[in-house]
């Protein structure tokens, strides 16, 4: 208001200040507040992987990270950066966001990968199967049939898994309701593993699973990279002494 007094009336700062009653200590109050880019680097990483979340939604992810923020903090940087949704647009959009290669596995066990398959019964119910492939032997780690699957149901899947074989440091899940779920998001921070969301309409995102709900058994497919074993063959010889395979044939 001073600046628009003092061009529309070509008056003085100090006369416009005078004028409608302003301190010219705040008319010059130049703002020191430090650029935070380590935080900021962080929202826009968290916003490029799970493009369907607020700031609110990525406040508390950045809470259980360690960082000492509250939501007003984290709303200020996420609408300068231009990151707030845009609830109007088409679905389809939400995919447009840069993606980070991921790295190869490099053990079993450190990044699987689940999906769905469907089918129908004789007598016309559904039928969902939910199917978890380990990214670097390519073996099938879990699959199980139920009429419908929530978050909860596969969170208890994957606690059966844990008892026997553990859990991997990383899943890689699509954007399905059963895996954006509360309940999945609180098993998966309580369980110490992270997941990895596919793009909206990019199913080469997850490619692996694609591929094994298209593939043959465990003990009958060979696969080019695996040195044309079978999963089972490959996890089976599996040892420290086994030479590792080159990163340019592994599955991401």
């Amino acid at each position: 208001m001073v600046g628009w007094a003092q061009r529309a009336y070509r008056l003085s700062e100090r006369r416009a200040c005078g004028t409608l009653g302003a301190a010219r200590s705040s008319v010059r109050y130049v703002a020191t507040r430090p650029p935070q880019m380590a935080l900021r680097r962080r929202i826009r990483e968290i916003a490029e992987v799970r493009v369907s979340y607020g700031y609110r939604r990525i406040t508390v992810l950045l809470r259980r990270e360690g960082w000492q923020v509250n939501p007003k903090r984290i709303h200020r940087l996420y609408r300068e950066d231009g990151l707030n949704l845009r609830r109007k647009r088409p679905r389809r959009r939400r995919s447009a966001v840069p993606r980070q290669a991921r790295p190869p596995a490099t053990r079993p066990n450190e990044r699987w990968h689940i999906n769905f398959m469907h089918d129908a019964l004789a007598n016309g119910n559904t039928l969902r199967v939910l199917t978890v492939g380990d990214a670097y032997t390519c073996e099938c780690v879990a699959l199980d049939a139920q009429p419908r699957f929530r978050g909860t149901e596969v969170a208890a899947v994957l606690t059966r898994m844990a008892a026997t074989r553990g859990l991997p440091a990383t899943i890689n899940v699509d954007n399905g309701t059963e895996f954006t779920s509360r309940a999945f998001d609180h098993w998966a921070y309580a369980n110490g593993v992270q997941l990895d969301f596919s793009r909206p309409g990019k199913p080469t995102d997850n490619a692996m699973i694609e591929s094994f709900n298209a593939a043959d058994y465990n003990n009958h497919r060979p696969h080019s990279s695996l040195r044309d074993m079978t999963p089972a063959e490959f996890a089976a010889g599996h040892t420290d002494n086994m030479d590792p395979i080159e990163d340019s044939k592994r599955v991401a």
